[in-house]
């Protein structure tokens, strides 16, 4: 009798303090502002895509990355090398001025090292005005098709008479 209330007893002081302490242990895991000793970071998202910018909120879900940069694959007109060259976005036609990532589709996030090619090419890219993407001419616009599939000509063929 007396072990079994000792066991009791033992069973709801453990129950106590996993309680008190379950809140404290997990206060530790969401994320907090993370801070990194570089100027860029390098975000890799679970999509494969890796974005550098200066990241900002990043104790919010959405992160905030600002002056991005990301690399795409150039392939030559003999199609036998492809290049990766860095663009700095906002030279499309929405111009954004910054992104916003769902922190639950970033896989990690790197510091730039002030050294590194990315690095270089950045500063390289900061100098050199980026030239805009030309937009289509309203007299030569671009056929948009509709969600539900490819657009539809409803011209009528001439007859032949």
């Amino acid at each position: 009798m007396r072990r079994e209330r000792n066991r009791q007893r033992h069973f709801r002081f453990s129950i106590f303090w996993v309680l008190y302490l379950l809140p404290a242990l997990l206060a530790g895991c969401d994320g907090g502002d993370l801070k990194f000793p570089t100027e860029y970071q390098a975000v890799f998202l679970d999509s494969g895509q890796v974005f550098f910018g200066r990241l900002q909120d990043t104790g919010s879900p959405y992160l905030t990355l600002r002056d991005v940069f990301y690399i795409k694959q150039q392939i030559t007109a003999d199609k036998k090398e492809a290049h990766n060259i860095l663009l700095k976005k906002g030279g499309e036609w929405h111009g954004p001025d910054f992104m916003r990532l769902n922190s639950r589709h970033v896989v990690y996030i790197e510091p730039v090292a002030p050294d590194s090619r990315v690095a270089q090419l950045i500063r390289e890219a900061r100098v050199a005005p980026a030239k805009p993407s030309a937009a289509p001419s309203p007299a030569d616009p671009t056929p948009v098709a509709p969600p539900g599939g490819p657009a539809k000509d409803n011209r009528k063929a001439p007859t032949r008479q």
